[in-house]
């Protein structure tokens, strides 16, 4: 490993966010969980199994359960034809699956073009690849995705190139245009994709999510990333999976089984029997999360802030620029969980250096109604002692 440099250690902006507001007691709209359990079915299941079920290592690249349900979910949700024996390896959460595909998938002097704001987890795994993470950055408050950006930030050394969608912080789901985007410098470069698709499911009904993995000019260069967390609301099962096609599973599972081996069999085939039964709840679930956006974003905006556009995952922002506050996102965030009892993230965080937009604060909306009422009263105080 010589020659790659340190590696910086740091406690991640949403651990900090949500220690400081247990700390004080603040209402925590930073870190992104909900206040929901995921479906009573699926958590009695998970209960049924821990007792009645297997208690050892199950295979190391998932149960046969969860792997043929899987296959069956992604074949009717989103026309994916997937090898439940080869094509699919079952993680430790979808970071755990990002960490091997990545670790799996980069040489030291290769490259990976991330496109910021990030999930703050890829440049340090790149890094530990041994590799170089270039950057592209996208702009409020469209956040839009273009070919020349993508063009920008190859380099002769460019493996693979790394695509967000639904995009966590912004909460926007990726076009037709941008997805082409995609695409077109995928195959001008011979990149690979890795897809963090996890906040799929985390959208409108009336919005179905088109995978990356679905596009046949893609075959054999994508891969998936998948949560059982973001899908049944239950973060701290951690069971994710990287969708691939077989080569590129075979190595993906080869650094699986020396990061985790493999995840608790009870857990992975009560996510089987929730992708089985539960496809009803998913749309009730949608619902009430879009129903727990419009009623934070209609409450920041009749308190003054400027709410950007989001139309996915549990996240939405506000600008403060925009809004006639001046404060960068960072002040803002320590001002509000300190003075007013109520954490954000600031979207800075998502990007790397000094020169990102400091005038975007997230918000996590999957709450409930009265934790909503609860935060836009303190953020509405917020608002009226910043002038």
């Amino acid at each position: 490993m010589s020659g790659i440099g340190p590696i910086p250690v740091r406690t991640t902006i949403f651990e900090f966010m949500s220690a400081k507001a247990a700390a004080l007691g603040a209402i925590n709209l930073g870190q992104g969980f909900p206040d929901a359990s995921g479906p009573a079915s699926v958590r009695a299941e998970g209960a049924r199994l821990m007792l009645e079920g297997p208690q050892q290592y199950p295979r190391m690249r998932g149960t046969d359960g969860l792997r043929t349900a899987l296959a069956a979910f992604y074949a009717e949700t989103q026309g994916l034809a997937l090898d439940p024996a080869t094509d699919i390896v079952v993680t430790s959460g979808g970071t755990e699956a990002i960490a091997a595909t990545l670790l799996a998938l980069l040489s030291p002097g290769e490259a990976a073009l991330v496109i910021e704001p990030a999930y703050d987890a890829y440049a340090p795994l790149i890094r530990r690849a041994g590799a170089t993470a270039n950057f592209t950055r996208l702009f409020p408050p469209e956040w839009r995705i273009t070919r020349a950006a993508l063009e920008a930030a190859v380099t002769p050394n460019t493996k693979l190139i790394l695509v967000n969608d639904p995009v966590n912080p912004t909460g926007r789901m990726l076009d037709a245009d941008e997805r082409a985007a995609v695409r077109e410098v995928a195959l001008a470069h011979d990149l690979l994709i890795v897809a963090d698709e996890v906040w799929e499911e985390v959208r409108p009904n009336s919005r179905p999510h088109v995978s990356l993995a679905a596009d046949p000019a893609l075959a054999g260069r994508v891969v998936k990333i998948g949560s059982a967390g973001k899908i049944f609301q239950v973060t701290g099962w951690k069971i994710g999976w990287a969708l691939a096609p077989a080569p590129l599973a075979a190595k993906i599972a080869a650094t699986h089984q020396f990061l985790t081996f493999t995840s608790s069999p009870t857990l992975q085939d009560a996510v089987a029997f929730g992708l089985n039964s539960e496809r009803a709840w998913l749309t009730v679930m949608r619902d009430e999360i879009e129903a727990g956006r419009a009623r934070l974003a209609d409450g920041l905006a009749a308190a003054g802030y400027v709410v950007l556009p989001s139309e996915a995952t549990w996240f939405l922002s506000i600008d403060l620029a925009a809004s006639g506050i001046a404060l960068g996102d960072v002040d803002f965030c320590t001002r509000i969980v300190e003075q007013h009892g109520i954490a954000g993230i600031p979207v800075s965080a998502f990007f790397e250096g000094e020169d990102g937009p400091t005038n975007v604060v997230r918000f996590c909306h999957a709450k409930a109604p009265a934790t909503i009422d609860a935060a836009l009263e303190r953020l509405a105080a917020a608002r009226r002692a910043l002038g």
